[in-house]
């Protein structure tokens, strides 16, 4: 009788998350940023047909990196889990910190138990009635919920543009000044990003109660130029 081959449980935790974060440096990045009305989201995306960025709810967006098919089918879950919690109870119980859990309890049971782990790391930004209650949850591969301020990143070299944002001066940001740092941050110092390739959405309190809205490419244009308010207010 042959003995079972032995990996020690840290290893193969530790091979795991090795795994999953080189496939999800491959993806192209995104940045979610806090903006005087709202929450801005942008990302990378050369697809005219693969989405990275959705509506989850009235107030909330999900956002991804990584194995499109993947995360696309966490965002399925959480549409169908905010619909079905929002006809039972009330609209309002519907909130991005208790979808951030149920995708952290998701992501963590398929990295402890499956023999491969989602290749993903997905947002949830909630946009509040006020400043004050505007909400980012990054969910990483292995079940981590952390609770976000001022914005996030997710994907690629999110290192070198964690630092172009921290030390950018974000107070009092508006959509267009908020569009400009995230492009700068997701280009970086050695290439310009087409309008064209670029996704952005807004959650924004202005909107009404469906907060979510995407922009043409000619209003990421017409924001990312100097001096020009916003085409779509």
């Amino acid at each position: 009788m042959t003995t079972p081959f032995y990996v020690a449980p840290e290893q193969m935790m530790k091979d795991r998350a090795d795994f999953a974060r080189k496939g999800i440096a491959r993806g192209r990045a995104l940045v979610a940023l806090v903006f005087d009305d709202g929450i801005a989201l942008v990302a990378e995306n050369p697809s005219n047909n693969l989405r990275k960025i959705s509506e989850i709810y009235d107030r909330i967006a999900f956002a991804g990196v990584g194995r499109y098919n993947e995360f696309d089918t966490l965002r399925v879950a959480g549409v169908r889990s905010a619909d079905i919690k929002g006809y039972q109870y009330s609209r309002d119980d519907v909130d991005a910190r208790g979808l951030a859990n149920q995708y952290g309890q998701i992501l963590g049971q398929i990295f402890t138990h499956e023999m491969k782990p989602m290749e993903v790391e997905i947002l949830v930004a909630e946009v509040g009635h006020e400043p004050s209650g505007d909400q980012i949850f990054h969910i990483l591969y292995d079940g981590t919920v952390i609770d976000e301020r001022g914005f996030c990143v997710l994907g690629g070299d999110a290192e070198r543009m964690t630092s172009v944002i921290s030390a950018a001066d974000r107070s009092g940001l508006d959509l267009a000044a908020a569009l400009r740092l995230a492009v700068d941050s997701l280009a970086g110092p050695d290439r310009q990003i087409p309008v064209s390739e670029l996704e952005v959405a807004v959650m924004a309190r202005s909107n009404g109660r469906r907060c979510f809205r995407r922009l043409t490419d000619e209003q990421v244009d017409a924001l990312l130029s100097p001096s020009t308010p916003d085409p779509a207010s």
